[in-house]
């Protein structure tokens, strides 16, 4: 980046060392640089004023030119809020604020003529908005026509005059002095002829200030396809890179252990999706270099044997495995199932965390350096400095998500001749487009078939009147001998209400399921680990007949005895997240139930997201239904790509745009693998210079 846009952002007239340090703190924007990055995240058609007459039957946010006749503070403590009265002349309107009341009161003026934006609710029949957007229309200030940017602020920032009015005056500013050779292009030439791209300069100052929707959405596909392509760019390179240079163990013997297990200890005949999935893994261990695999698998698929039968082949070849866990619960359990799995068998199984410590964590640890332990299971401890492996040959990550990227790339240094060969499972599906270009570097493969004798989940979707024959069914349920979940929904802006949902809901439980004829354990997230793992230690060992949790059940929980799982609120829940939780039931023999408990008034979304999840139990085809249904911004379930955060491109949006980055980037590089050729050198300036991401840990799955 040059060294003007480096200048510190109180450079700008208008920006006062106060203000300065408000963006700072409240934004993260330090510099030039960051104010031109923050991009508008929606921009309003200024020529557009709705009366309030005509707001009251919109279904979007709409824009509104009017007074303040009236506004008085009501309510103390944490329920004050300002209520005010807008009018315009064709109807009157509430207004509401609830965060810093007192300092918006002072603000605002009786009689002067304002701009609001914001969307119409009715509450109880009468129609409000709360806390719009707001802009005062000065004598000489006539309503402006085009396309006007909005760009994320603060409470704070709006009372300091930076609310998107004043951001958009210091950007003028900026703009004023920034030169088209600040913003160097970055593409080839031959690229921006072929796709008919704006330059690097115009673009950005297009998405800041467009004229028209068709030069705005000209230049917004001109800055995601650059942020897509570089990642691609980089992703291919590492695979290219680790392809050709790094060197892996190679696994060439199928041995004793691998087919006595298959011949003697397998409790159920494998999927052709799991022999598959071996077949490639071996492949890959056999052929000298590191595999790098993604092994993706809906609940209840069998990733755990797969990973299992690849230890054994890594133990048969001499060679010692680990696999890391995200949690204590996931990780004891891997452990107790696979030791069940190879008893009989000559092959020594450890379990280490943080929680064991003294004499049976040096025994461990000993026990490892000289090779004694093939198959060490664990959470992150498995990773820290003090842990040595004689010879490491395979590092298998379950849920590879939920660790940071440089606690992965620890794994590596465990091995110092090669690096070794690496899986990483995950459990949520990602649709097959999605995943080969998310996961560039890496292979993939699909576990897209359950064990025989699954019987699918039956999902159905029930409102508050049909409360007491759900209860009925629970009840006959738990004198059949099975077990229940009954999960409340997080609310993400306050642990206490989440407690105060939980309590209420526990006490509704105890007065139809009272003790002693009923146990009831209860999991939320303030819990300590160590009570926490109490209570789900009772519901596996069957003390108790109802598990009731605020948190998610951890992933990979598996109690085969629990057939019924009643999520609340199910409508305030993801895709995603939904077919995550019905997959902690449906582990045994016995049929299983998921039960959705809404509210009566359903949104259309919600309503199709249900039906969805009630129609279907096949992950992939929830996946794809999710990105179809799934809204601008919310794109919770495509954070896989952890280093990568995205300025101007959705990947759940853009996958046109990205599958075309891709192809370019594979064609660049099978010509051009180091970006030598002269008509690549602004690519090569570009990675080594300035892209952001440079830090290359793609090589690390």
């Amino acid at each position: 980046m040059g060294h003007f846009l480096q200048r510190a952002v109180e450079d700008i007239t208008g920006v006062s060392p106060a203000k300065g340090e408000l963006l700072r703190k409240e934004l993260g924007i330090h510099n030039f640089g960051d104010l031109l990055w923050d991009l508008p995240f929606r921009y309003i058609d200024k020529s557009a004023i709705s009366t309030i007459r005509e707001a009251k039957s919109a279904t979007e946010a709409v824009q509104l030119k009017g007074i303040f006749t009236d506004k008085h503070i009501e309510g103390n403590g944490h329920k004050k809020r300002l209520v005010a009265t807008f009018e315009d002349g064709s109807g009157t309107l509430e207004i509401l604020w609830f965060q810093r009341a007192r300092d918006i009161d002072k603000w605002i003026v009786p009689g002067k003529p304002y701009l609001i934006y914001g969307k119409l609710q009715d509450y109880r029949g009468k129609f409000n908005i709360v806390h719009p957007e707001i802009e005062e229309l000065t004598l000489n200030k006539t309503v402006t026509t085009g396309l006007e940017p909005v760009y994320h602020s603060t409470e704070k920032l709006v009372l300091r005059g930076l609310d998107s009015k004043g951001r958009r005056k210091i950007i003028k500013q900026l703009f004023s002095q920034l030169r088209p050779e600040e913003l160097p292009e970055n593409l080839p030439e031959s690229i921006i002829s072929k796709l008919r791209f704006f330059s690097r300069y115009e673009a950005i100052k297009r998405v800041h200030f467009p004229t028209s929707p068709e030069q705005l959405t000209a230049a917004k596909n001109r800055l995601k396809f650059e942020e897509l392509f570089f990642l691609q760019l980089l992703l291919l390179r590492s695979k290219i890179k680790r392809e050709t240079t790094i060197k892996g163990f190679i696994f060439g013997e199928v041995g004793e252990l691998f087919n006595t297990f298959y011949a003697k200890h397998l409790p159920f005949t494998l999927t052709n999706a799991q022999k598959r999935v071996i077949k490639e893994i071996r492949q890959d261990m056999g052929s000298g270099h590191q595999m790098n695999r993604l092994l993706q698998g809906d609940v209840g698929s069998g990733k755990t044997i797969v990973a299992l039968m690849c230890m054994l082949l890594a133990a048969d070849n001499g060679f010692q495995s680990v696999l890391m866990a995200p949690t204590e619960v996931l990780a004891q359990q891997h452990f107790i199932s696979i030791s069940e799995l190879l008893d009989g068998l000559d092959i020594k199984v450890a379990f280490l965390s943080g929680s064991i410590t003294g004499a049976p964590r040096t025994e461990i640890l000993e026990s490892l350096k000289s090779g004694e332990t093939t198959i060490l299971l664990g959470t992150h401890a498995v990773i820290q400095e003090w842990v040595e492996f004689k010879n490491l040959g395979l590092a298998i990550t379950d849920e590879q998500h939920r660790f940071g990227v440089a606690q992965r790339a620890q794994m590596w240094t465990k091995s110092p001749v090669h690096p070794p060969h690496v899986l990483v499972m995950t459990a949520t599906p990602i649709p097959r487009t999605l995943a080969l270009t998310i996961y560039g570097d890496l292979e993939v493969s699909i576990l897209d078939e359950l064990p025989p004798g699954r019987k699918p989940v039956v999902t159905t979707q029930r409102s508050e009147a049909h409360r007491s024959k759900v209860n009925s069914f629970v009840q006959e349920q738990i004198r059949l001998g099975r077990q229940v979940y009954v999960i409340f929904p997080l609310i993400e802006e306050s642990a206490k209400l989440d407690l105060e949902n939980l309590q209420d809901g526990y006490e509704r439980l105890l007065a139809v399921f009272p003790r002693p004829d009923y146990q009831i354990s209860v999991v939320h997230g303030r819990m300590k680990a160590g009570i926490k793992n109490e209570e789900m230690e009772r519901f596996k060992d069957h003390k108790t007949q109802i598990m009731v949790s605020t948190t998610v059940i951890e992933v990979g929980v598996n109690v085969p005895n629990a057939t019924v799982m009643i999520i609340e609120n199910a409508e305030r829940f993801g895709l995603a997240q939904l077919h995550q939780l019905r997959g902690r039931v449906g582990r045994g023999a016995d049929q299983s139930y998921c039960i959705l408990m809404t509210s009566y008034k359903l949104s259309k979304t919600a309503r199709e997201r249900l039906d969805v999840i009630c129609r279907t139990n096949d992950g992939f085809e929830i996946a794809e239904a999710d990105l179809k249904l799934r809204g601008p911004g919310d794109i919770a379930g495509t954070k896989q790509s952890g280093a990568f955060e995205f300025k101007a491109a959705n990947l759940v949006e853009d996958q046109a745009i990205l599958k075309t980055a891709r192809l370019m980037a594979e064609d660049i590089l099978q010509r051009d693998a180091e970006l030598m050729m002269k008509e690549h050198y602004t690519l090569r300036q570009f990675l080594q210079t300035e892209y952001k991401y440079k830090q290359d840990w793609s090589r690390i799955s």
